[in-house]
């Protein structure tokens, strides 16, 4: 009863997006409600952390990208 019509007023509204050219895509992220997901960002964060610190030429190379940009002040 009241699911038909909104089950039509969906296929309806997709129809129009695919009529506009776009398509539906499934995205995966991770679960921000998980107990160790804060753990798991702070885990990264060190990595990419001590990647950068061990690169020493992306200081130099973000220096000389932010030297680009208008009114950067390091």
């Amino acid at each position: 009863m009241g699911t038909t019509h909104v089950n039509e007023r969906v296929q309806k509204y997709r129809n129009a997006l695919r009529m506009a050219g776009l398509r539906p895509v499934q995205i995966w992220v991770p679960d921000t409600r998980r107990r160790d997901f804060a753990e798991e960002c702070q885990r990264q964060c060190r990595l990419a952390s001590q990647a950068d610190m061990a690169d020493t030429s992306i200081r130099q190379f973000m220096d000389e990208a932010l030297a680009d940009v208008e009114g950067w002040m390091a």
